[in-house]
């Protein structure tokens, strides 16, 4: 990636392009670590340290300004310590007195505590674990998808997703409010996949009945089988429709795995019938989503295939 960044530059400089600059600079901002990546490494490495000590949290916490759930939400990244002493503090008792690394450790808490890129677009009465799974899906250098009913969420099109909210909408008794901030966020998490500089990988298997479900009108499903078509074609996309004609695996719920990397763990969500969000890193639930979604891989069409198979269902929906 770093090459993507040098050539722009080097063209930008070249031909005076102001607009080469500007993409630059909005491809490294975009490239810069979220709170949330920060928070699930800064948790991380403190939990290897505490082991390096040989202590449980139980000891690591006697006499501390904070007690053992606290400790056990930073080292999962769900939380920061409110004060940068703290953490000082903990690092007192693993034994760390390096200053250089103590002040690296402290730079991760500060930029952990700092606020995401969505705190803007209104998160106020989102579903359950919503906001921890935006923080690691923006965090994702990759995110696989797949879903058995409609196309995936980060895949939608802004009317196809203010259909999908509608048909809901009486269902789960959400306000207009509710829908308009859920469409404006889910097309602002879209900018990923398509941003300058370093955007974000995503396999996704498309299950046939989910590309037919329709959704809206004819023209709102035209729209959707069009930008899936475009999408496809894009370098960091591979699209994979997975066909009804078929007695392989299919999963039975929506699956996501969102791969981090730089020694991060991959965490994989799901959408529950309760109407909040699952998120979870641990390795059992990670290797059972990476199954499932190999699985269906395994049945699946080319991605070669798929950008004719999109254009295809997009000349027969009728009006």
């Amino acid at each position: 990636m770093v090459f993507c960044y040098v050539h722009v530059a080097c063209q930008a400089e070249r031909n005076g392009d102001d607009g080469a600059r500007e993409r630059q600079r909005r491809g490294h901002m975009a490239a810069r670590p979220q709170p949330t990546a920060r928070r699930i490494g800064l948790g991380h490495e403190l939990r290897q340290l505490r082991k390096n000590a040989d202590l449980t949290i139980e000891q690591a916490v006697v006499d501390m300004p904070f007690d053992e759930s606290t400790l056990q939400r930073v080292e999962a990244g769900w939380k920061s310590f409110r004060q940068a002493g703290h953490l000082r503090d903990l690092l007192g008792r693993y034994g760390i007195d390096d200053e250089d690394e103590i002040d690296r450790l402290l730079e991760m808490q500060r930029d952990s505590a700092s606020r995401e890129w969505w705190t803007g677009v209104g998160t106020t009465n989102l579903m359950s674990g919503m906001q921890r799974f935006l923080g690691v899906e923006s965090a994702a250098r990759e995110i696989r998808l797949y879903h058995p009913t409609i196309v995936p969420g980060l895949l939608q099109t802004e009317r196809y997703a203010q259909a999908v909210h509608d048909l809901s909408k009486p269902i789960d008794e959400t306000t207009t409010e509710f829908v308009n901030k859920s469409v404006n966020l889910r097309m602002k998490r879209r900018e990923a996949i398509t941003r300058d500089g370093d955007p974000q990988k995503v396999w996704a298997v498309l299950y046939e009945p989910a590309l037919r479900y329709r959704v809206g009108d004819a023209e709102v499903m035209r729209e959707q089988y069009h930008e899936l078509a475009k999408l496809a074609v894009r370098e960091n996309v591979t699209f994979q429709v997975l066909p009804q004609a078929g007695n392989g695996y299919v999963a039975f719920h929506d699956v996501n795995i969102m791969i981090l990397g730089e020694g991060l763990p991959t965490t994989v969500e799901t959408d529950t019938a309760w109407f909040t969000v699952a998120v979870s890193d641990k390795p059992r639930d990670v290797g059972r989503f990476s199954r499932m979604f190999d699985a269906m891989v395994a049945e699946a069409r080319p991605p070669s295939d798929t950008p004719k198979f999109l254009n295809q269902l997009a000349r027969e929906i009728a009006e």
